[in-house]
């Protein structure tokens, strides 16, 4: 079995009607088990534990980590157990789908009990009830899966976005699940390779675990330039460069992630992280703008700028393409019509879900929201359609890095209800709350439903799935977490319970309550000039059929992830465009392994790592009680 897909002259000439028809005759397969009793089970078990590994990890240092190949694994592996020893037998390729889009919502749902929620408590010092809690982030979490679903033909139906991580699940799906033979096993020996190089420099970049094992002079650096500390510290304008976070970071995480994307998304990250952290952070730095040379104290400065260049590019992008609005919204006119001219209508969610259910769940919302957090009705009424923004925006992140930037999209939040509802701190949480947690579900939904559409899989499976998920994650992660703090929000920001997300929430919010006046003048005109590039861009990308080299959302991208994020997507990127441009033969193994499979590589190499990293905290963790 060998993924199948459109070149990128097809994709970028042929009609989203002939895209589906491609897809339908080629890729689906459309008989084989999909959504059971036993993918659900599995994937609901597996995503309520996997909830936990994110909790803590978002917790300790307000990141959330993609559980969808760490549960890959483990199910196949289970599975494949269970089937030697002649006691079950083993699952299809989508069946192990269908199982990690559940594994994955309920490990990304867990978001707002490390941001948005415990900001909330230490502001109003009161403990929210857990069923409150339980109940508001299910219904974001649904909300989000509606808000996605309009975006999928758009994204990944006609534009064919990678959506790394999910990219890299299709390829390790694709990879567990093929047919014995010789390019099966090379694909196997190739994701394994790149598995077992991950694993082993994320082992050995732990001190606490190599200590423990008694091999410590096996440690490298987290960063290759501490070496270089050691005979100088090089600086821009007096500040030093880790300081700016400009750093060669020693894990090949990212560096993964980067084979995985297009050398247009990467470089023009790239380029946004240069001009901020090499010449705007430093002058900003110098004259006492940035008042200290911390990566959260920069971002808060530069955010604005990524922020405003992400949102506009994102909107001019989406409203440019009529014809996409017309597949997703133009065929509710008739049944007749959305049979003719839509070929998957009976296997997509049906848009009459998406029409019905975000008018009920966002009522459903603003009703809570007022109720519980005091969000008057007007208010969290003005929240639902800034979800649209926002959502698109983190889907276009998502699809080009994998990485979602949840902390600009609360930002943007932040910013508009500052105006709104000056001088409300809570109004100004919890609404940033609600459109920044539905837009992380409907990209994260995104992601999970790029391997389905790779492998051939079901989308209106993939939407059941995330729902099992976000129930299984909220089953086991809110009790847990309040297990945790016992009700009592004077943990919050402790060594136990650091909540570094939550902080900056709060700090936010209390900031811009006097409004957009309170940002320094500097920040204002960023976020100006940002806004016009962000739509200048764009509208050249679409007046050449997205042959001009910079893509705005990258750009932006570039304002708010650290630098050395940026640094080792961009090399990974670089890596493997090497390979394809040196022209190997077709059958030695440089072409086969860099060029033919280097998207196999890519995905064993985050796999390896992540998995291993997430075991890596758990144990550090386990050794400091």
């Amino acid at each position: 079995m060998a993924i199948q897909e459109l070149t990128p002259e097809q994709i970028r000439t042929l009609s989203l009607k002939e895209k589906d028809e491609w897809w339908l005759k080629n890729i689906y397969k459309g008989n084989m088990p999909q959504l059971n009793l036993r993918s659900a089970l599995t994937g609901m078990i597996l995503g309520g534990v996997l909830s936990l590994t994110n909790l803590y990890i978002g917790i300790k240092t307000g990141w959330t980590l993609g559980v969808g190949l760490s549960s890959v694994i483990l199910s196949f592996g289970f599975f494949k157990l269970l089937s030697s020893l002649k006691l079950g037998k083993e699952m299809t390729v989508l069946e192990n789908n269908a199982m990690q889009s559940i594994a994955a919502s309920a490990g990304y749902m867990t978001q707002p009990m490390m941001a948005s929620l415990p900001a909330y408590m230490m502001v109003t010092g009161q403990v929210i009830p857990m069923w409150q809690t339980f109940w508001w982030i299910v219904v974001l979490a649904i909300l989000g899966v509606l808000f996605a679903f309009p975006f999928k033909k758009r994204f990944i139906n006609d534009d064919q976005l990678k959506f790394p991580e999910g990219y890299a699940v299709g390829v390790v799906l694709d990879s567990l699940h093929s047919e014995k033979g010789k390019e099966g096993v090379f694909k196997a020996k190739l994701l394994m390779a790149g598995a077992g190089v991950s694993a082993f420099i994320e082992a050995i970049r732990s001190e606490a675990f190599l200590g423990a094992i008694k091999l410590k002079f096996m440690a490298i650096p987290h960063y290759w330039d501490e070496l270089i500390y050691k005979v100088f510290t090089p600086k821009i304008l007096g500040t030093e460069l880790r300081h700016l976070t400009i750093q060669l970071d020693s894990s090949i995480v990212f560096f993964g992630t980067g084979g995985l994307m297009t050398m247009k998304s990467a470089m023009s990250i790239l380029l946004g992280g240069f001009i901020n952290y090499w010449i705007l952070a430093p002058l900003m730095l110098k004259h006492g703008i940035i008042p200290e040379a911390k990566f959260k104290a920069i971002t808060m400065w530069s955010l604005w700028c990524g922020a405003a260049m992400m949102t506009t590019a994102s909107l001019y992008a989406f409203f440019s393409r009529t014809d996409t609005l017309k597949a997703a919204f133009g065929n509710l006119m008739s049944k007749t019509r959305k049979k003719r001219e839509d070929v998957l209508s009976q296997i997509e969610l049906p848009m009459s879900v998406f029409v019905v259910g975000i008018p009920v769940f966002g009522a459903i919302i603003v009703y809570m929201g007022h109720t519980w957090f005091g969000i008057h009705y007007l208010l969290g009424i003005i929240a639902i359609p800034l979800v649209l923004a926002l959502t698109l925006i983190a889907i276009t992140a998502t699809a080009l890095t994998a990485i979602t930037p949840g902390s600009a999209l609360g930002k943007i939040t932040q910013i508009t209800y500052s105006g709104l509802a000056p001088g409300n701190v809570t109004t100004n949480l919890m609404t940033a709350g609600i459109t920044t947690e539905v837009a992380l579900n409907a990209s994260n939904l995104l992601m999970d439903i790029k391997p389905a559409y790779m492998l051939g899989g079901k989308p209106r499976h993939q939407a059941a799935g995330h729902i099992l998920g976000i129930f299984a994650g909220a089953l086991v992660a809110v009790p847990v977490f309040y297990q945790i703090f016992h009700g009592d929000i004077s943990l919050f920001t402790s060594e136990k319970l650091p909540l570094p997300s939550a902080l900056v929430w709060k700090g936010v919010a209390e900031a811009l309550t006097k409004g957009l006046g309170n940002l320094h003048p500097t920040a204002q005109l960023a976020a100006l000039i940002g806004a016009i590039l962000g739509i200048v861009i764009e509208f050249l990308n679409v007046r050449t059929k997205g042959r001009f080299p910079l893509a705005a959302v990258g750009l932006g991208l570039g304002f708010v992830l650290k630098f050395d994020v940026i640094l080792s997507m961009a090399l990974g990127t670089l890596f493997f465009w090497y390979f394809k441009k040196k022209g190997a033969p077709k059958q030695s193994f440089t072409h086969r392994a860099f060029v033919a499979n280097s998207e196999t590589i890519s995905a064993g190499i985050i796999a390896g790592g992540s998995i291993v990293g997430i075991v890596l905290i758990l144990v550090e963790a386990a050794m400091r009680q």
